[in-house]
C-alpha cells in the first residue's frame, strides 16, 4: 500500500473521528466558535449548565436577529454539540446540576480559527532566538564529553563576565520597544498554548482509567497482573506514562520559587512602556498565568486521585467479577444469534414472552441514582473491649439527664419533720438545690402533686451549673404531709 493510500485512509478516519475538524466542517462553525469561544473559551472555561443556557439564549436572539437561522435553543444546541464531540459534560463538584466545558478537539478547532483571524506571524527573531537558545542548551546538558562541556560553559561564562564589564563602564543597553514587543507576542502565544492541554490531559487520563478498566475485565492474563497491582498498592494512573509526565509539570508549576519569580518578572515586564500596546485581555491574562496553571493543575491532580481511588474500589468490592460474567453472557448471546441468523429472519415470531420492568419512567429526575460508596465497607471494623459498669459513673450520668426526686423526697420529709408544713423555698433554705433549677422544678413538682398552691409568692434560690447565684419569684407552693 502506498503511502498516499495509508494517509488518505487515515485521515479518512480522522474526519469521522475528530471533533476539532467536525466543528470546521459543521454547517454553522462560524456561530458555534463564536459561541463556544466567548463563554468557554477564556475565564472561566467550566460553567453549569443553567447559566450556560441562559446567556446561550440571549446571543442565539441577537443572532437571529442579525439574519442566522438557528431554529434551536440553547438547550437543545448544547445536546447537539456533546453529542458532536463539541462540549464534556460533567456533574458539578460544587452543587447539584451539571456543568460544560469545552473538549479538546473544540479547544483546537477554535484555536486555529482564531489563528486565521488574527494571523501570529511566526519567522520572527524572537522565536529563532528562543530554538536556537534550547538547542544550545540541549547540546551542553547531553554531551558526553567533558572537555567540550568545560569549553562551552566556560564560553557562556567569559560572556556573561565582558556583560557585566560593558554594564560597569556604563554601557547599558536595552531591547529596543519594537523588538521587545515582538518577544512578548511570541511568549504569549506559547503561553496560550499550555491552558489548552490541560483539557487533552485530561482526556487522556479518562481514556487511561477506560482502559485499565477494560484490561480488568477482558483478558485472564492483564487482569491478573492489574490485580495484583492494585492489591499491591500500585497506583496505575499515576504510575503510567501520561501520569510521570503530568507529575513532573505539576512539580514545577508548584515551586514556590518559580512561581515567585515568574510573578515578578512578569510584573516588571509588564510596567515597560512597549507592553502598552498588549490589549487589556492580553495584560491580564499574563498577570494570571501562574495562577491559573495552578488552578488547572490541581483539577488535573484531583481527578488522577479520583480515578486511582475508583479504580481501587471497584477492584475491591469485587464489582469486576459482576462484569465479566455479563460481558461473557452478552458473548453468548452474540454468537447464538449470529449462528441463528443464517437460518432465522429477524422478524420471525418467537413466541417468547419478556417481562419488562415495571418501573415507572416518568420522569428521569425521579430516579435515584446508585452511588457505590455507599457500599464501601473496605474499612476495618474497630472492635473495643468491654469493661465493668461503673455504679458512681451510672449515677453520675443518671444525675445529669433526670431530676433525683428520691432526694428531693428525702430533703421535704426533713423538713416536715421540724415542721408542720412548708414551702418549696424553705426547703431549699435547708437543703441547696443540687442539682441546680432542676431541683427547683422537682419540687415544685411534688408540691403540686402532694400540697396546695396559694396565691402568694415566694422568692426562691439557686445556683447554676457556671457557679453563679440565680433568683425567681414564684407562686407559694406548700407541702402539708410528708411525700411518699
Amino acid at each position: 500500500m502506498s503511502s498516499v493510500t495509508s494517509t488518505s485512509l487515515a485521515l479518512s478516519r480522522l474526519l469521522d473521528d475528530d471533533a476539532s475538524w467536525r466543528l470546521l466542517r459543521a454547517d454553522n462553525a462560524p456561530v458555534i466558535a463564536a459561541l463556544l469561544s466567548e463563554h468557554l473559551g477564556g475565564e472561566p472555561q467550566r460553567l453549569p449548565a443553567d447559566e450556560l443556557f441562559e446567556v446561550l439564549d440571549h446571543d442565539l436572539e441577537r443572532l437571529r436577529e442579525a439574519g442566522f437561522e438557528l431554529r434551536r435553543n440553547a438547550q437543545g444546541y448544547c445536546a447537539e454539540w456533546r453529542e458532536a464531540g463539541f462540549l464534556v459534560r460533567r456533574p458539578s463538584e460544587e452543587a447539584r446540576g451539571e456543568t460544560y466545558e469545552l473538549s479538546p478537539g473544540a479547544l483546537q478547532a477554535i484555536r486555529y480559527l482564531e489563528q486565521l483571524a488574527t494571523p501570529r506571524q511566526t519567522a520572527t527573531e524572537s522565536r529563532l532566538a528562543s530554538i536556537a537558545a534550547q538547542l544550545g542548551r540541549l547540546a551542553v546538558d547531553t554531551d558526553p564529553d567533558a572537555t567540550r562541556r568545560l569549553a562551552q560553559l566556560h564560553a557562556e561564562r567569559d560572556r556573561i563576565d565582558q556583560a557585566i564589564e560593558r554594564i560597569h563602564a556604563g554601557e547599558l543597553e536595552t531591547l529596543d520597544p519594537s523588538r521587545a514587543l515582538e518577544r512578548i507576542r511570541d511568549i504569549l502565544a506559547q503561553a496560550e498554548e499550555i491552558p489548552a492541554d490541560f483539557a487533552r490531559v485530561r482526556a487522556e487520563f479518562e481514556e487511561l482509567n477506560r482502559s485499565v478498566r477494560a484490561g480488568i475485565v477482558e483478558s485472564d492474563a492483564t487482569q491478573r497482573a492489574v490485580l495484583d497491582d492494585i492489591f499491591r498498592g500500585v497506583d496505575h494512573i499515576a504510575e503510567s506514562e501520561a501520569g510521570r509526565s503530568f507529575a513532573g509539570f505539576s512539580a514545577l508549576v508548584l515551586d514556590a520559587e518559580l512561581g515567585a519569580a515568574f510573578d515578578e518578572h512578569m510584573t516588571q515586564v509588564l510596567e515597560r512602556e512597549f507592553a502598552d500596546s498588549l490589549t487589556p485581555s492580553q495584560r491580564r491574562f499574563l498577570r494570571r498565568y501562574v495562577r491559573v496553571l495552578k488552578e488547572r493543575s490541581g483539577e488535573i491532580q484531583d481527578v488522577i486521585t479520583t480515578f486511582a481511588r475508583g479504580l481501587r474500589r471497584y477492584v475491591q468490592s469485587q464489582d469486576f467479577q459482576r462484569d465479566r460474567v455479563l460481558q461473557r453472557l452478552l458473548r453468548e448471546a452474540l454468537g447464538a444469534g449470529l449462528a441463528a441468523s443464517a437460518r432465522t429472519k429477524p422478524y420471525r415470531v418467537t413466541g417468547l414472552e419478556l417481562s419488562l420492568s415495571t418501573v415507572s419512567m416518568s420522569s428521569a429526575g425521579a430516579l435515584r441514582l446508585h452511588d457505590p460508596a455507599e457500599l464501601d465497607a473496605s474499612a476495618p471494623v474497630e472492635v473495643r473491649e468491654t469493661a465493668t459498669a461503673d455504679l458512681a459513673a451510672l449515677r453520675a450520668l443518671a444525675r445529669e439527664t433526670e431530676i433525683d426526686f428520691d432526694e428531693l423526697t428525702g430533703h421535704v420529709n426533713a423538713v416536715l419533720g421540724e415542721l408542720d408544713t412548708c414551702t418549696v423555698g424553705e426547703v431549699l433554705a435547708r437543703h441547696p438545690a443540687s442539682q441546680g433549677v432542676a431541683s427547683v422544678v422537682g419540687l415544685i413538682a411534688l408540691a403540686a402533686a402532694n400540697g396546695v398552691v396559694t396565691d402568694d409568692t415566694e422568692p426562691v434560690r439557686w445556683q447554676g451549673r457556671d457557679g453563679r447565684a440565680r433568683a425567681a419569684t414564684i407562686p407559694v407552693h406548700r407541702f402539708t404531709g410528708r411525700v411518699l
